[in-house]
């Protein structure tokens, strides 16, 4: 049997750190233990890997099952490796594991908190590189029929921050493996601000130590000032729109997507309007990167909600541009949208 606890306290759980109680937690390490869980528990349950992208709002939680499913497996070819790596891997120590083998492609995305089951879901990505770039395929345990099953990447709809995961599977199943392909012909990728300080062909190790560099920098640690990383996504809008934006704000920073669209940079939008360092009822804009909201001491995660919010309406009056959140937001009933939201 999974290991199980209820009435469980998940404030150790989330790196919000804010407290609330689930009424049962699973903790599944194999899959012939997430197949003893009652079906209809799973679908009413909320999947949690190391709560680093998610924001508990209510006191109570819903049921939570937290995988723990560890192991990988490496395969080589004559023109890549192919890895497989459980969903209850912690996502950093497995890039780690990589660059020290030399399995060369995810150095861009060291120190990204969180698990490796969660990673697809989101579709992680940070310094041009996406995981959904090396994916080959997940493994899927889906609830309704017990059955363990087998994803290719195009089936998985992956877009900016994005996946089926995320919309028409939510709820559906657990991602219980992830095989990625990493071609040992292998390019730095260095277009992003940071990067661009190292050598022109620098190893893998150079660019996983200066991400970690750039990111302990940037980012608060969450064990010490407790927060969800990037709170925002950095929003999509049309080249029109852009244009007038450029009018008023010749500065704005903005990423070509093709021709009809641009990804403008939500941490500008935020700083731009003086937002950094900015508190509201113990939560607060962090100092140093506008996109990360941090917990100042609160336990009701309607605090950072209500801060969030504040910033949304500040965006949208001065940009015309609403952003949206990163990080998932969960009630007693599971995920929700903070439209939904009131105090």
């Amino acid at each position: 049997m999974p290991s199980h606890s209820r009435r469980a306290s998940l404030k150790e759980q989330n790196t919000f750190a804010i407290e609330t109680i689930t009424p049962d937690l699973f903790c599944p390490t194999n899959i012939e233990e997430l197949r003893e869980i009652d079906r209809s528990i799973l679908q009413h349950s909320y999947i949690l890997g190391e709560g680093s992208n998610t924001l508990f709002v209510r006191e109570n939680a819903p049921t939570i099952v937290s995988p723990k499913f560890k192991g990988i497996n490496v395969e080589e070819t004559h023109d890549a490796f192919h890895i497989t790596v459980a969903a209850g891997e912690n996502w950093h120590d497995f890039v780690a594991f990589c660059v020290e083998n030399k399995y060369n492609g995810l150095e861009n995305l060291a120190l990204i908190p969180g698990s490796v089951g969660a990673a697809p879901v989101q579709n992680i990505g940070a310094y041009g590189v996406e995981i959904a770039d090396y994916i080959e395929s997940v493994a899927w345990y889906e609830i309704v029929s017990g059955q363990l099953k087998t994803m290719q990447k195009a089936e998985c709809g992956f877009g900016y921050r994005e996946s089926l995961f995320k919309r028409a599977l939510l709820g559906k199943g657990i991602i219980t493996e992830v095989a990625l392909r990493l071609p040992k012909a292998w390019k730095p990728k260095l277009n992003y601000s940071g990067l661009d300080v190292l050598p022109s062909n620098p190893s893998a190790q150079q660019i996983f130590e200066q991400v970690i560099n750039i990111r302990n920098e940037k980012l608060p640690n969450p064990l010490l000032i407790p927060n969800a990383g990037s709170f925002f996504k950095n929003p999509v809008i049309e080249r029109k729109q852009l244009e007038d934006l450029l009018n008023g704000f010749p500065d704005i920073v903005y990423y070509d997507i093709d021709e009809l669209n641009v990804k403008i940079a939500a941490g500008w939008l935020i700083d731009k309007l003086g937002l950094k360092g900015f508190v509201l009822n113990g939560a607060a804009v962090h100092k140093k990167q506008a996109l990360v909201l941090v917990n100042q001491g609160v336990s009701s995660g309607m605090n950072i909600v209500q801060l969030a919010k504040h910033v949304q309406e500040e965006v949208l009056q001065a940009f015309g541009i609403l952003l949206e959140p990163e990080v998932r937001l969960v009630d007693n009933n599971g995920l929700t949208e903070i439209s939904e939201l009131n105090d």
